[in-house]
């Protein structure tokens, strides 16, 4: 059953994200980040390519023919992908394809419509039995 981490409290949350997939990317692990929102997963990738002069993370739209072979894939709505080690949520909803996944990481910015919709992911998540782990980034 997929493990699933709550990251509370991010102040910037695609900054966040960006150095989240790059550790994730240096340990090994393949990665999807989801939202609902391609505009979302377009500024995301521009963030990506431009966070850090001296990292690259290796990542493509899951809709490039490169997908299959690239560590880090970043999709919107229903997925085919080999890809089943980590998906980051970056969306307000449950992404559609979690359960086939090791691990959800879903962020959380400090904004209350952001804090609602982690809550309403937690209690769905948690009503289906899986195990969560909360991490406060504010402390």
């Amino acid at each position: 059953m997929t493990r699933v981490d709550f990251h509370f409290n991010t102040a910037d949350k695609l900054a966040y994200a960006c150095r989240l997939v790059r550790k994730v990317y240096r340990a090994g692990h393949q990665t999807v980040v989801w939202a609902e929102d391609e505009a979302l997963l377009k500024t995301f990738d521009k963030q990506l390519w431009s966070f850090s002069q001296r990292d690259f993370v290796p990542h493509v739209m899951h809709t490039d023919p490169l997908a299959p072979q690239t560590p880090v894939v970043l999709a919107c709505g229903s997925l085919d992908t080999d890809h089943h080690g980590v998906i980051v949520n970056l969306g307000s909803k449950p992404p559609t394809v979690f359960g086939r996944f090791e691990r959800l990481i879903e962020l959380v910015a400090q904004q209350e419509d952001d804090r609602a919709a982690a809550r309403e992911r937690w209690r769905f998540y948690h009503d289906r039995g899986y195990e969560m782990t909360r991490h406060d980034l504010a402390g």
